[in-house]
């Protein structure tokens, strides 16, 4: 058995590729416990925190990257469209598959040829294109690690410190969350992914929701409201329906904005203590499951979307 294994461990070193691999593996594991290549604890903040210590308040680091979220839009719709070739290029190859997908998506949740279709395709895809780049923004190098100094007030600010403060349960580390002290400095990273920011998140789906009742009202009039309120004397069970209708309309604010934002704040969170653990080689597959995390929220946050825009200019009695 053991000189079957030498064997194959001969064989598979034999390899120059595979030996190269193997030793660039050993030594990226042995730096990562080195403590000149140690990544110091990680900076964890639930809110977004305002850039200006003396200014605005509402000037925080998810304000800042939303802003610049929206630049890289701009810019990605002008180079999009500039120099257009009856022969496309590489980029113009890419955008085009990428609107004629997301249209063929549109057309086979809304109807295709419907007015419907034409209608909700921009707003659906502006949100798509939108949530997947604050989705991914939030992975480039600097951000979480370039920022500025605060005084802290000890009111709005605390210092997470993975490892100095650390407590054993079951074999995991689990980060002790202190109050910053009275005249002591608190970094405050200037990027923030828009996604990572419960404010965005919670914008975006207020903005959903409510183009949702637009379209309602668009398609159906003011009937639209009937699903929700009914006469409980003439039809008891409708307006207990409608009461339950109305709750989950609501709810839908709160589960758009909290998924979008768990999912990527916690994914963050995750890379931040994977690189604090192992500096090397082991974030790198998080890293890979945040990508592909990243664009499914994109694409279920537009889906979603267009699927409320759709059910809400179909009658409510024709679902019966």
């Amino acid at each position: 058995m053991f000189s079957g294994l030498w064997k194959r461990f001969q064989i598979f070193f034999s390899n120059a590729r595979n030996r190269n691999i193997t030793i660039a593996i050993v030594a990226l594991l042995i730096l990562s416990v080195l403590p000149w290549f140690r990544v110091g604890p990680p900076h964890v903040e639930l809110a977004a925190e305002s850039l200006l210590e003396h200014g605005p308040k509402w000037f925080t680091n998810g304000l800042l990257t939303t802003l610049l979220v929206d630049l890289v839009i701009i810019l990605l719709a002008v180079f999009a469209v500039f120099r257009m070739k009856e022969v496309p290029g590489a980029w113009q190859n890419i955008v085009e598959m990428l609107i004629e997908g997301m249209w063929n998506l549109t057309q086979s949740i809304a109807g295709h040829g419907s007015a419907n279709s034409r209608k909700f395709f921009p707003w659906v895809m502006t949100i798509f294109i939108f949530v997947l780049i604050s989705n991914y923004i939030g992975l480039l190098p600097g951000f979480g690690s370039i920022g500025v100094w605060h005084s802290a007030t000890g009111e709005n600010h605390a210092l997470v410190e993975l490892g100095n403060q650390v407590a054993m349960a079951g074999g995991d580390a689990i980060a002790a969350t202190a109050p910053a002290e009275e005249g002591a400095e608190v970094f405050v990273p200037l990027f923030r992914s828009p996604s990572a920011d419960l404010n965005m998140t919670g914008a975006l789906a207020l903005i959903s929701v409510f183009m949702t009742q637009f379209y309602g009202v668009q398609a159906l009039g003011v009937g639209y409201f009937s699903k929700f309120f009914k006469n409980p004397f003439k039809d008891a069970m409708g307006a207990v329906v409608g009461f339950f209708e109305l709750i989950a309309e609501i709810s839908k604010i709160i589960s758009f904005s909290f998924r979008l934002f768990g999912n990527i704040f916690a994914g963050e969170v995750v890379l931040l203590v994977m690189a604090f653990l192992v500096t090397f080689l082991l974030p790198s597959v998080f890293y890979g499951l945040e990508l592909f995390i990243g664009f499914i929220q994109a694409l279920v946050f537009m889906l979603l979307t267009l699927a409320f825009f759709t059910m809400a200019t179909v009658s409510h009695d024709d679902h019966h």
